[in-house]
């Protein structure tokens, strides 16, 4: 069990952790909404589904899913401090707790507050983190959620068996103070190193490294420090909405079987769980297996 944790924290890390600074102008422009800490983009028509990239990342990773599943109204949330959009409100203090009652509060006014049905929830690494706070502390919000290769404990993977947030806290005051130290070439170095592992397809890494690279340094190491310090397990069991987790085995680190069991463990205490694991791809399973995670998505909003 050890053995499993230590490499799927090393996984994680590799596909989270980013040290970057700098801004620029955002690939995708997103109309200001009522929330301090998010913008929205609106595409399409039909059913409703929000999609959240994960840290330090924009709509972009969702571009070939819209395109290869049209019929419904997508959503796309860009938070602030990310892939060149202005911190606004996320300049200090959490990040993900915050802009998930963001998008809650979006979500009440402009979908749910028309009287249109729930929309499902879709989100990737730390947008998977906030969609799992969305639908377990509005479940009323929610009419399904997928998360694409995220646990809900980042911090118990790594310490021993019955690490909690408050057990971990000093370790990620430690990576909060490195990633807060690093110099910008060295943040550079490391962000192209670190989305060069996390991306086999290897055409669809220049769009996430200008991404990481335009994400504004103070509020990505806030934002990881929060992942690392927030134990949502005991809130699994709030979320009414079926719950789809999409995951992958990293290669030289973990096989296949390790994998189903750490997230199994992980997902343990949700009611309604469905587990799918995507093997030959790294953490953009968007984009190193677009048609697998093309049907999924499909699938799931049957």
């Amino acid at each position: 069990m050890t053995t499993r944790r230590t490499v799927l924290a090393t996984a994680l890390s590799l596909a989270i952790v980013s040290l970057f600074a700098g801004r620029a102008i955002s690939a995708f422009a997103a109309e200001a909404t009522p929330a301090t800490r998010i913008s929205v983009t609106v595409e399409g028509s039909g059913s409703d589904v929000v999609l959240i990239a994960g840290l330090n990342s924009s709509p972009r990773v969702w571009r070939e899913l819209i395109a290869a599943t049209p019929g419904h109204r997508y959503h796309l949330v860009q938070v602030s401090g990310f892939a060149g959009a202005a911190a606004g409100a996320n300049v200090e203090g959490p990040v993900a707790a915050p802009v998930a009652e963001d998008i809650a509060r979006y979500i009440e006014t402009t979908i749910t507050g028309k009287k249109l049905p729930k929309p499902a929830l879709i989100g990737h690494s730390m947008g998977g983190t906030i969609g799992l706070m969305v639908a377990s502390r509005h479940p009323q919000l929610v009419e399904r959620l997928m998360v694409v290769d995220m646990v809900p404990f980042l911090g118990a993977l790594f310490g021993p068996p019955g690490t909690t947030a408050a057990s971990i806290t000093p370790t990620a005051d430690g990576i909060l103070a490195a990633m807060r130290a690093a110099e910008p070439e060295a943040r550079r170095t490391r962000a192209i190193g670190t989305i060069n592992s996390m991306i086999n397809n290897v055409p669809m890494r220049a769009g996430a490294i200008d991404d990481s690279l335009t994400s504004t340094a103070d509020v990505s190491a806030r934002a990881y420090h929060e992942l690392v310090v927030t134990d949502l397990r005991p809130e699994l069991a709030a979320i009414t909405a079926p719950l789809t987790v999409l995951y992958i085995a990293p290669k030289g680190l973990m096989d296949g079987p390790q994998a189903d069991a750490a997230y199994k463990g992980a997902y343990a205490g949700a009611k309604t769980l469905r587990l799918k694991r995507i093997d030959d791809s790294a953490h953009f399973i968007m984009w190193d297996q677009p048609a697998q995670f093309q049907a999924e998505v499909k699938q799931f909003l049957k």
